[in-house]
């Protein structure tokens, strides 16, 4: 069993940043596909970013290449989201989720297991 702690929500002007935490509890962090998803309100849940067991792979989607950065603590079972230069169309509750192997990381059917989301509003 995996349990999965987000944080760092919270309301910022367009323009600004800020960071994402999912600290993971259980066994085998290190051996999992870490990804950030997110539904924005009346939407369906998209994909975020991702990254890989070793933090040698990253994955985005194209709306946040360039502004976010996905990136992941092994020692501490902590993944983290950068987000700069965020914009109104961010505003989404953010969910981290894991799951093993990386095929597939875009679909959040294949996650395993998830937290229970963190609010990030971004004002114009």
């Amino acid at each position: 069993q995996v349990q999965l702690v987000e944080s760092g929500g919270g309301l910022v002007q367009a323009g600004g940043s800020l960071r994402l935490s999912c600290a993971a509890s259980g066994r085998a962090f290190s051996s999992f596909t870490m990804g950030w998803f997110r539904q924005p309100p009346g939407k369906e849940r998209e994909f975020v970013s991702a990254i890989n067991w070793s933090g040698g792979n990253t994955y985005y989607a194209d709306s946040v290449k360039g502004r976010f950065t996905i990136s992941r603590d092994n020692a501490k079972n902590t993944v983290y989201l950068q987000m700069n230069s965020l914009k109104p169309e961010d505003t989404a509750v953010y969910y981290c989720a894991s799951r093993a192997g990386v095929y597939g990381y875009t679909d959040h059917a294949r996650y395993d297991y998830w937290g229970q989301g963190t609010q990030v509003t971004v004002s114009s």
